[in-house]
């Protein structure tokens, strides 16, 4: 066969144009998959590790002598979902790329050697021989710790812009955003719901008796009473200062009457400790009523602090709902 200039074709090699001769030493090999930031695992058709490289010894805890020739359980780092399910049950996730030859890509957590989960991003791709055959698999692990701490920051923040953090309740911000909600869901599906307004009587002297400290330790003990006694379904937060705020879901006239009774009872029972050794009793006053046809946020809140004002009128620790 002749080129274009009539002479001989020549078989170039990577040498001609000055290029390396693509290097056929497993050691090579082996130094280049050191050297990377992400954890690499082989195996192969049977499953049984033939590999792994530094960066994997350094998230999961295992050294390469140690997972050689063992499959995916045998060497205790199977990876586990964020729920605890294990990629391996029902189908093997190595297997099933084996099978077809699809890559597979989730968001996982390893056990750690030492028991701690270390989050990853998880990737298997199959190995092929020349002929195209599935030789094996492999598995590709990116550390997300800092993602995933990340995530868990700003989701603490989250929590923080609706968290009261005296008593451990969702805030005044919370609150008005569900009570907003709750009502434009009343307008549409005409579900009634309850609202209770919530005010720890003789605040004001308990703080000036006994301090802040005692007084911050009442409002919480209040708090907590109040979140044992309402039903999982129902929003109790503090609406400030002393006065705490609850939506109480699928209740009639009887049940709203009911349940703020019961926030009644339940705060009477709490004695706090005072500085001079003395107990502190406690007691709260409230005000129910149930939404109405026409009613907005403001008319609602409006009617609930005036019944109340009615129960501290009356005397403070009872319920009036309307």
């Amino acid at each position: 066969m002749q080129n274009e200039t009539g002479g001989a074709k020549s078989h170039l090699l990577p040498h001609d144009f000055g290029l390396p001769i693509v290097p056929t030493d497993p050691e090579l090999y082996k130094k280049l998959l050191d050297q990377m930031s992400d954890g690499v695992y082989i195996a192969d058709r049977n499953l049984r590790f033939l590999y792994c490289n530094e960066a994997a010894f350094r998230m999961t805890g295992y050294k390469a002598q140690e997972i050689t020739g063992r499959t995916c359980e045998e060497r205790g780092v199977c990876p586990i979902g964020s729920m605890g399910k294990k990629l391996c049950q029902p189908g093997c996730i190595l297997a099933e790329c084996m099978k077809d030859g699809e890559t597979r890509e989730a968001q996982v957590f390893l056990r750690h050697k030492q028991g701690r989960r270390v989050p990853v991003s998880f990737r298997v791709e199959p190995i092929r021989a020349a002929d195209g055959s599935i030789a094996g698999v492999v598995e590709i692990l990116k550390d997300d710790s800092a993602r995933h701490d990340a995530s868990r920051k700003a989701e603490a923040m989250e929590r923080l812009a609706f968290v009261d953090p005296l008593t451990q309740t969702r805030n005044r911000r919370f609150l008005a955003m569900a009570l907003h909600t709750a009502v434009r869901e009343f307008q549409i599906t005409r579900v009634p719901f309850g609202l209770l307004m919530i005010d720890l009587d003789h605040f004001k002297d308990i703080n000036d008796s006994f301090g802040h400290g005692v007084g911050d330790d009442a409002l919480r003990r209040v708090a907590k009473a109040l979140v044992s006694t309402l039903r999982p379904t129902d929003t109790v937060g503090r609406w400030g200062g002393d006065e705490f705020l609850a939506i109480v879901r699928e209740v009639n006239q009887e049940t709203l009457q009911e349940l703020s009774e019961r926030c009644v009872i339940k705060v009477a029972r709490i004695a706090i400790p005072g500085s001079d050794g003395k107990f502190i009793s406690t007691s709260i006053s409230v005000g129910g009523t149930l939404i109405l046809p026409g009613d907005s946020f403001r008319s609602l809140v409006k009617r609930a602090d005036e019944l109340l004002y009615e129960s501290k009128k009356g005397g403070r620790g009872r319920a009036t709902a309307s």
